[in-house]
């Protein structure tokens, strides 16, 4: 039995999104010998009769997974409390100007808040989702560790969790590959076993960002400069852009023949910097420029998984999802922030996203990107 796994005969309540993960989640659950409840979550009722709100075509998906496996669903409907938590929050971050990770919001408000105190209500002993983690209970507290799939390692958005949230939650897709959820949801004939990964923001969906946050921010639009003040066009409004994006700018067809620091005439173009004085967009051309490469960062609202906060020295931290363990130093930093001093630069580092650190395999929590250190300081 894994080592996340409670003795048998509990009554458990899964998270069924209509995807394949919690679907295989539910079954593994079930063959252990557990009573399971299954639960859909809906956290988002803006244009649910759109083409691009799929909840109505996922609970079609989680009910038939349910009538597979044999075990009951219920529809709760938990959009208020997402509105308030969660996306509230969404847009105050985007309207000054930083990049917020609504998933990680939502993991510690929604999923295993609001869904835990209802499955607790239904008489659940623990409740269990998706998620490519694991727990790990050592003399009494609990660790969240990364899943045994890296390429699907999701700890970095579920950092923010309790000691009490932790006790109480199961990940059994954590000790699993994707591969091996896939050929286990095929063997045993589960409707969704080859439906696609859900992508994007989950309130959001498969429609084009920049035109869904168009409707909640107000915005001005303002010109793009490059690292010589020279202007190469107009944003349409600060708020629709991140550092390091590179898609959606308008600058394909422009070419610096100044040598920049980052590439040749013909390299891509970035977004380096948000300058919300001016409201100027500035870019760079080159996935290496400098302006790009940040040596610190400093980060506030820490959440520690253990309860209190990691002791002050080296460590590993990521700065963004899809990026490698990088080595650093944690120092205690002013007012309750922290900072980290990486051994090597890293690339765009974004207010606003989440600092999260680890102990080799063991998350130790992490918090909100307020700042960060460029790697050179110029123009």
């Amino acid at each position: 039995m894994a080592p996340n796994m409670p003795a048998p005969h509990h009554r458990i309540v899964v998270g069924l999104s209509g995807g394949v993960d919690s679907a295989v989640t539910a079954w593994l659950l079930k063959q252990q010998g557990h009573e399971v409840v299954g639960i859909f979550m809906k956290n988002w009722e803006d244009d649910d009769d759109s083409e691009y709100c799929s909840s109505n075509i996922d609970f079609v998906d989680a009910a038939a997974v349910a009538d597979v496996i044999g075990i009951e669903i219920e529809h709760v409907n938990f959009a208020a409390e997402y509105k308030d938590r969660v996306f509230a929050e969404f847009l105050r971050e985007y309207q000054a100007g930083r990049t917020p990770n609504p998933d990680v919001l939502c993991n510690a408000e929604i999923k295993f808040k609001a869904f835990l105190d209802h499955a607790m209500r239904l008489g659940a002993e623990k409740i269990a989702t998706g998620h490519y983690a694991r727990v790990r209970e050592s003399s009494g507290r609990f660790e969240l560790l990364k899943g045994l799939d890296p390429a699907k390692d999701q700890s970095y958005f579920l950092h923010r969790l309790s000691q009490a949230q932790l006790s109480r939650t199961l990940f059994p897709v954590g000790e699993l590959s994707k591969t091996e959820v896939r050929r286990v949801a095929e063997d045993i004939g589960l409707p969704n076993a080859k439906k696609k990964d859900s992508t994007g923001i989950c309130f959001i969906g498969e429609r084009p960002f920049r035109e869904f946050l168009n409707r909640y921010l107000s915005h001005t639009p303002g010109p793009i400069q490059d690292d010589r003040g020279r202007t190469l066009g107009q944003h349409v409004g600060l708020s629709f852009y991140t550092l390091g994006q590179r898609q959606g700018l308008g600058l394909g067809g422009i070419k610096d023949k100044g040598a920049p620091r980052g590439g040749g005439a013909h390299a891509p173009w970035f977004v380096a910097r948000k300058e919300l004085d001016t409201n100027t967009l500035r870019v760079v051309q080159g996935h290496e420029h400098p302006w790009l490469l940040y040596s610190a960062l400093r980060f506030d609202n820490a959440s520690w998984v253990a309860g209190a906060s990691a002791p002050p020295g080296p460590c590993a931290a990521k700065a963004r999802y899809r990026q490698s363990d990088a080595s650093c130093t944690l120092a205690p930093g002013p007012i309750g922030s922290f900072d980290l001093a990486f051994d090597a630069p890293q690339w765009a580092v974004t207010p606003g996203q989440s600092a999260v650190l680890y102990d080799g395999e063991v998350c130790l929590g992490g918090g909100v990107i307020a700042s960060a250190t460029p790697q050179f300081v110029d123009g």
